[in-house]
């Protein structure tokens, strides 16, 4: 187990948990709300297998991180990237966001200069803008994001078992795409998460990346199921080629916004082919 420091509150240090995993090109995995670096585990595997040396870590409030008052918000979590990657003196790597992780790698790319990274992945990501408003129409109403906050608020356990349905599509790929006790597995992750950190983080999902694409100039893959209920397509990865022209987009056909899990065949061949 390892432990990277990032601040402090009061008395307390803010740690962050991270696993550096294998040898060879490094690949940064950035997971997504609300779980943690372990939901990376049918991809950390097949990296390693492939000869990749595999980065992994909590977000702050996740997982077995730290849990501080403040942060949640995204110059603040790619700042934590950076210290990270600052840390572990990474070079030529593939950094990999997934949902909310995709805007950490916006950011960090933007803020930091893509300072170590060569390639960048958006996987089922909020990139480039959820908000609907005059200025992106094509975003999500945001009085789903206020519904969100108001469940979690009331009772995030029981929002949880909705939330994660959701994610995976249960009813329709639950049985055969993924179990019930790989849903539930998600669920404890979840559960265990810091439930000011759950709560904090909706309001971040409504920053505009748009200007943060604009300095991503490094080879970028994209990937989103046509299925996502969580983040639909249409609103996020099926535009992204408008403000990264170099992007490669692949859309799944029938995946749910947990595609790294139910699809994790397809998703594994394109992120693989990508990173070599």
């Amino acid at each position: 187990m390892a432990f990277l420091t990032v601040g402090k509150e009061n008395s307390a240090d803010i740690q962050l948990y991270y696993e550096d995993r294998g040898s060879g090109k490094p690949v940064i995995l950035v997971h997504g709300w609300p779980l943690s670096g372990g939901s990376w585990e049918r991809q950390s595997a097949m990296l390693l297998q492939s000869g990749f040396r595999v980065i992994t870590y909590d977000r702050r409030g996740f997982g077995r991180s730290s849990a501080p008052e403040a942060g949640y918000e995204y110059d603040t979590l790619a700042g934590d990237l950076a210290k990270l990657i600052d840390k572990l003196g990474l070079q030529d790597a593939a950094l990999v966001g997934f949902s909310m992780g995709g805007g950490e790698v916006a950011r960090y790319m933007s803020k930091y200069e893509g300072k170590g990274i060569a390639k960048a992945a958006f996987i089922s990501s909020i990139a480039p803008a959820l908000r609907k408003d005059g200025n992106n129409p094509d975003g999500v109403d945001p009085a789903v994001f206020e519904g969100l906050k108001r469940g979690i608020e009331a009772d995030r356990y029981a929002f949880l078992t909705g939330f994660l349905k959701d994610f995976y599509n249960k009813k329709i790929l639950g049985g055969t795409h993924i179990s019930d006790e790989a849903i539930q597995a998600s669920w404890n992750v979840a559960a265990a998460s810091s439930s000011g950190a759950m709560l904090k983080c909706v309001d971040a999902w409504l920053e505009d990346f748009r200007g943060d694409l604009a300095n991503l100039k490094v080879p970028t893959l994209v990937i989103h199921g046509d299925a996502d209920q969580i983040v639909p397509s249409k609103a996020s990865g099926e535009r992204m080629l408008q403000y990264v022209k170099q992007a490669q987009v692949h859309i799944i056909k029938d995946a749910p916004h947990g595609c790294t899990w139910t699809h994790a065949t397809d998703v594994n061949k394109k992120l693989l082919e990508f990173v070599r």
